[in-house]
């Protein structure tokens, strides 16, 4: 399957008018359109070190959640580390996809792949933008218990615990950065709310609010949707070598 062809399959199943207005993705990057695609890097984030294998090991493709241009490139002179990047994916014929928000959004995306990985049960949307999800456990938590196993299940190193005093049993979740939408999950009923990133001063006036709070990581809480990506691709065409690139060190001293 040539890469155009590709990305307008992928586009069918996650759709662009899922995207929120502020965000870009879609196809970043498109050296050779009409390249057949065999070998595919599935990654959160197109790093420096994510292109600089996939060039190395002769992918034809990456695709990521975030996007590899978000904002500030104002040209390809080579001057600053995304031109950089970006004329050496070009140069190697790579093309990236990337799909952000509406990857959020779609189902089987980011967040109901969350949702599945923490048990909870008839998860439905919730929020301006459908972007997260709220669902049931089929047992009601101690709050520690419940935060154990979310670091358990998304391998995180840790997780911080914002103890709202209530057993856990309707949790919201929503994937990356979730600061702006806690008023959302408060108003679904959620007596939890996980989420990968949440300001100090959230975290620290959780218990006065009655819900807890756990921030289990950026990373690790959309990590996950790589292997539904790779589901995807293998759907569209079983022949291709998919690969998942996983971008997280974590420095012990």
């Amino acid at each position: 399957m040539k890469i155009r062809e590709l990305y307008e399959k992928l586009n069918q199943q996650i759709p662009p008018a899922l995207s929120c207005e502020w965000d870009n993705d879609g196809l970043m990057c498109c050296p050779e359109g009409d390249r057949e695609v065999r070998r595919v890097l599935v990654t959160l984030d197109v790093t420096e070190a994510a292109a600089s294998y996939a060039a190395k090991e002769g992918f034809d493709l990456i695709v990521s959640h975030h996007p590899l241009i978000f904002k500030g490139l104002k040209n390809l002179g080579g001057e600053d580390y995304l031109s950089e990047k970006v004329i050496r994916l070009l140069q190697g014929g790579i093309a990236v996809f990337s799909f952000h928000t509406r990857l959020d959004a779609v189902a089987g995306g980011v967040n109901d792949v969350l949702a599945t990985l923490l048990g909870l049960e008839d998860a439905e949307p919730f929020g301006e933008e459908s972007i997260g999800r709220v669902g049931e456990l089929s047992r009601p938590m101690d709050s520690k218990e419940f935060a154990a196993l979310v670091k358990e299940r998304l391998k995180a190193p840790f997780v911080l615990l914002s103890d709202g005093g209530r057993p856990v049993k309707r949790v919201a979740v929503l994937g990356g950065g979730g600061e702006d939408d806690i008023d959302a999950a408060r108003a679904t009923g959620a007596d939890t709310y996980v989420t990968g990133e949440l300001k100090y001063h959230t975290l620290v006036d959780g218990p006065e609010t009655g819900m807890n709070l756990i921030e289990a990581g950026h990373y690790f809480t959309e990590f996950p949707v790589c292997e539904e990506l790779v589901r995807r691709l293998l759907a569209l065409d079983e022949a291709l070598n998919c690969e998942i690139y996983r971008s997280w060190a974590v420095l012990t001293v």
